[in-house]
């Protein structure tokens, strides 16, 4: 099971979490949040992916910080339509070369907040144009609202694309996570995301209680 830790906001706090080795880091770009980040990111290990995390942000400005930060993939926290996400894959493909010689980020994720009204069967339209897709709790922000939702929901989904569980994942919901990844429900989940939940202030996280949180998951 993979981890992505996101909301990263501070250079040196990024370097502690980074010693963890989680699988990615993520990274807003979507200036209302507490967790934006702006400026320069630090030198990361070469195995964590750098996401950048966007809430309908014109595919431009995605184009830009994917070229300025070496963004590995691209998260999609909006009401972006599947024409949208096609696009953006298409565009994405002609990104310039990284530092690190690879061509352009390699996956797309799309996040969608579920509560017992969603409709899996609505994603269908979507997969031509993403490699993923995020679940996260439905509230008032795009992200970080600070609570899990119901992960029986996922019952109802039966697509092959592979996703991102997250939603306010804190140590609360440590033994509950562990029973989920061995239930049939989480074959296709790719990845553990968790942010606010392991927060000292938005944008700082702990890196001692996600340590914990690693260990008694994996």
């Amino acid at each position: 099971m993979k981890i992505k830790v996101c909301g990263m906001k501070f250079p040196e706090n990024m370097q502690e979490v980074a010693s963890l080795r989680p699988d990615y880091l993520g990274f807003i770009f979507w200036e209302p949040s507490p967790r934006y980040f702006s400026g320069s990111l630090p030198e990361l290990p070469d195995h964590i992916r750098k996401v950048g995390v966007f809430v309908d942000a014109p595919i431009p400005y995605i184009l830009e910080k994917t070229r300025d930060h070496s963004l590995d993939m691209i998260q999609l926290h909006g009401d972006e339509s599947p024409d949208f996400c096609i696009s953006l894959k298409e565009e994405l493909s002609t990104v310039i070369e990284h530092e690190k010689g690879r061509k352009g980020p390699t996956g797309v994720v799309k996040a969608f907040a579920v509560d017992k009204s969603f409709s899996f069967d609505s994603l269908r339209s979507y997969e031509p144009g993403v490699d993923y897709f995020l679940f996260d709790s439905k509230g008032p922000l795009p992200g970080g609202n600070g609570f899990a939702f119901d992960w029986s929901l996922l019952e109802g989904y039966t697509l092959n694309t592979p996703f991102f569980l997250s939603g306010g994942i804190g140590m609360a919901e440590t033994e509950n996570l562990r029973h989920f990844l061995k239930t049939p429900l989480a074959e296709k989940c790719h990845a553990i995301d968790v942010n606010s939940g392991f927060e000292v202030r938005p944008g700082l996280k702990d890196p001692s209680r996600l340590q914990t949180f690693i260990k008694k998951i994996m």
